[in-house]
């Protein structure tokens, strides 16, 4: 965790861990619309877009502020992983994980995307 971010950061290795282990968690694509692609994600993810997560709308999906929730994008410059991470940590959630490699660090190391 770097200073002043309230929330951590996991990699690859760390998630696919936590998927075979089959960890109770919320793994959330928050890609916009525009970039979101139902044929292509993490399997057990849901597509929460970056600007519909409204503390409301999270804690109709989280019932407590520890829980864990994995957040990943497309794995690009322009990725709001760490914007959507922070900004649930903002809202007192405090098992946050941002997968900043997302999608494109997930299928080059060979794992499966498939379709939401």
């Amino acid at each position: 965790m770097k200073t002043g971010e309230k929330f951590k950061t996991i990699d690859r290795a760390g998630l696919k861990a936590k998927i075979d282990k089959n960890e109770k968690m919320h793994l959330w694509n928050v890609l916009d619309g525009a970039h979101y692609k139902p044929e292509s994600v993490i399997a057990g993810s849901k597509w929460i877009p970056f600007d519909t997560l409204t503390e409301i709308k999270v804690g109709e999906i989280v019932s407590e502020k520890t829980e864990t929730i994995v957040v990943y994008g497309g794995g690009d410059e322009n990725d709001s992983t760490k914007s959507a991470s922070g900004k649930l940590a903002s809202y007192g959630y405090t098992g946050v994980f941002a997968y900043e490699g997302g999608l494109k660090d997930w299928s080059e190391a060979g794992f499966p995307l498939v379709k939401a």
